[in-house]
């Protein structure tokens, strides 16, 4: 069985809080991080119709029954929302052990906890497997942006990595990646958007979620984005809140300097998974990646999602931005860590020409920040001036 990089996280949460909400798109693993981090819980699982009529109808009961345990393990706990309320009294009077709530329906479940457990739960967040993951190895940590031994040869090439992006499932080769993604969005939208947003024309909300897979990696245009679905501007803004919430998009906000010049105010799209992305724009197999017009677009999301999983599965908020001005000078990545920032290009060819480091040098030009890094699709990592030249397999 695959080690998380969260199970460090979760364990000690289980030492500052009382309970723990491990929340995450639907299949990411959030039921195995929990049952591998505390295997002699005892388990409830809420989409079972027994446990789930047993948790609306009397969960005073079910959670007396519990008690005896060192702790549970309530999985889908979205599915009785009603039965936060009645977790709040035993938890401050210390009568369960450590409760751990998973679910995958972000805002609808963020609400109700805010109402009801608000300063007893750690909110722990289960991404896809990060490449660090899936070849079992040792996390980075967060603020270690020094330059890794380069790797040598990978036991995945890019195009795979990207083409079966980080869902267990299929990430580990258990399930045939086109069979399986296409099941999932199946899923998601039949299922999970009627359920958290009541969105009636499901067609019409698959058809945006396909436009949305074609504009990954660029400035979202919401006015351009709904005529082309023929949606209203505040069905787009609703629609993509959802995708949000759900895991399956990220809004990458611009990073604003002072540096006496406009700066773009409007947000990146990115994917969270570079398989589901590949499946909406109808890639079949992982070898058309490479002929595809938006293989640059599939890189850059990648290699988005693997530094957000860097902090997200540590524990952290990923302070992920990226700058770019009314000039069209842009960096595609910045990461801010307080006291200091990395400015990071994306770029999926392995030739490093001068013109790929423009957007470094103008940005440590108006910030004084020196040196960046460039990440792109080679194996090997090294130095080029005060500038890092990183290989894509050393991200995580």
């Amino acid at each position: 069985m695959i080690s998380r990089t969260l199970e460090s996280a979760l364990k000690a949460a289980r030492q500052r809080f009382p309970a723990a909400f491990v929340t995450g798109p639907r299949q990411s693993g959030k039921t195995t991080l929990a049952r591998q981090c505390f295997p002699d819980f005892a388990y409830l699982n809420l989409e079972d119709i027994q446990s789930r009529q047993e948790a609306v109808e009397d969960p005073v009961g079910l959670l007396r029954r519990v008690q005896v345990a060192p702790g549970v393990i309530i999985d889908e706990a979205q599915r009785a929302p009603d039965l936060f309320s009645y977790l709040q009294q035993p938890l401050d009077e210390k009568r369960l052990g450590f409760v751990v709530l998973t679910g995958s329906q972000n805002f609808l479940m963020s609400e109700r906890i805010g109402q009801t457990l608000a300063g007893r739960v750690a909110v722990i967040e289960v991404l896809p497997l990060s490449v660090a993951e899936r070849w079992s190895r040792p996390a980075i940590e967060c603020d270690d942006f020094s330059l890794p031994a380069s790797g040598g040869p990978t036991p995945e090439s890019l195009d795979k990595v990207l083409f079966y992006g980080g869902f267990p499932r299929v990430a580990l080769g258990d399930d045939d990646p086109a069979m399986w993604l296409d099941s999932y969005l199946q899923t998601y939208v039949e299922r999970d958007v009627r359920q958290i947003a009541n969105v009636g024309d499901l067609a019409a909300f698959t058809r945006f979620l396909a436009l949305c897979a074609g504009r990954s990696a660029q400035l979202l245009d919401a006015s351009s984005l709904g005529n082309d679905a023929g949606v209203s501007h505040t069905t787009v803004q609703r629609w993509l809140s959802i995708l949000e919430a759900s895991y399956v998009i990220a809004r990458l906000a611009p990073h604003h300097e002072n540096f006496s010049k406009r700066v773009i105010k409007s947000p990146k799209l990115h994917f969270l998974d570079t398989g589901l992305l590949c499946r909406l724009l109808g890639l079949r197999k992982a070898e058309d990646i490479r002929l595809h017009p938006l293989k640059g677009a599939i890189f850059e999301s990648f290699v988005v999602s693997e530094l957000r999983k860097r902090f997200v599965h540590q524990g952290q908020r990923a302070p992920l931005f990226f700058f770019r001005d009314a000039r069209g000078n842009e960096v595609d990545l910045l990461i801010d860590l307080g006291l200091r920032r990395l400015p990071v290009e994306i770029k999926l060819g392995e030739t490093v020409v001068s013109d790929l480091l423009k957007g470094l040098e103008h940005y440590g030009r108006l910030s004084g920040v020196q040196g960046g890094c460039l990440v792109n699709g080679g194996q090997t990592s090294y130095v080029r001036g005060p500038h890092q030249i990183r290989s894509w397999s050393a991200l995580t």
